[in-house]
């Protein structure tokens, strides 16, 4: 599959999927939603977040790979902007730092994502908290209106991750920064690993390499960009023999291919760059 669109609405049908599941039902599957994984609790990309300030467990899904919140330095006031945004777990993390004097906004391009976080935002009474649908590589927001994007395990995810990085920079103020959990590849995945939509789904297949994704950042303009968080994700040999054949994933092992959960930091430079 390599048409951008037809990833986006499979995608989008997945995570429409995930909307109306528990964060316990979409822990017992490796991709989110039922692909016939396995029954048995394989949370393994997600970071526990219920000790953070702000953690609402019904916003809560288990779709991240990090806690880019905890990383992203937001101050009182902030603006800030969360980039795949699900049940507005992280939007609600990142308001309980920046406060009633700030500001969050969560961008998603799942109707059914949008609909549960607005009910979540609604139940809590918080009015400086909302939601957009859009696509991250062409968001629905002003330029130069957040001071800080957080996301977590999305990027990946998007087919243009150039025009993505691009946009991030767009919104953000000069002098801003973001803090990004992703997953990235160090070694080649077996090719049928990385075309199954199911996995694809579930974060691994569409990640990219580790060099190239911070490539992809510096390329899109940003500074001072410092991996803040590196873990390695085990997959266990019950996921993976749903894909590779048993030489296969004798081979996987054999060539110590890695699968990373990374926290990215980078920041947009307070004065243009002029030539």
């Amino acid at each position: 599959m390599n048409n951008e669109q037809e990833i986006k609405e499979m995608v989008k049908e997945k995570y429409g999927a995930i909307a109306n599941q528990s964060k316990q039902q979409n822990q017992s599957s490796c991709c989110g939603s039922s692909c016939g994984c396995s029954d048995a609790d394989l949370s393994i990309m997600a970071e526990d977040y219920a000790t953070l300030p702000g953690y609402v467990p019904e916003a809560d899904l288990a779709l991240g790979c990090g806690l880019p919140t905890e990383f992203a330095q937001i101050r009182p006031g902030d603006t800030v902007v969360d980039l795949g945004s699900g049940a507005g777990n992280d939007c609600f993390v990142a308001r309980s730092i920046t406060g009633e004097q700030g500001r969050v906004i969560g961008l998603d391009m799942t109707p059914a994502m949008i609909e549960k976080a607005r009910a979540n935002a609604s139940k809590l009474g918080f009015t400086n908290v909302e939601f957009r649908l859009g696509d991250i590589d062409n968001m629905p927001i002003e330029e130069h209106t957040a001071d800080v994007v957080v996301s977590n395990c999305v990027m990946n995810l998007v087919p243009n991750k150039q025009k993505a990085f691009a946009e991030t920079f767009r919104i953000l103020k000069r002098g801003g920064h973001f803090s990004i959990s992703d997953i990235v590849l160090q070694g080649e995945l077996p090719e049928d690993l990385r075309t199954e939509a199911a996995l694809y789904a579930g974060c691994i297949s569409g990640a990219v390499q580790k060099d190239e994704y911070l490539s992809l950042i510096k390329e899109a303009g940003f500074t001072n960009i410092s991996v803040q968080k590196d873990r390695k994700i085990e997959i266990p040999n019950e996921i993976l023999s749903h894909y590779l054949s048993l030489e296969q994933l004798r081979e996987f092992k054999r060539n110590h291919i890695g699968i990373f959960s990374v926290t990215v930091y980078a920041e947009r430079p307070s004065v243009a760059f002029r030539k």
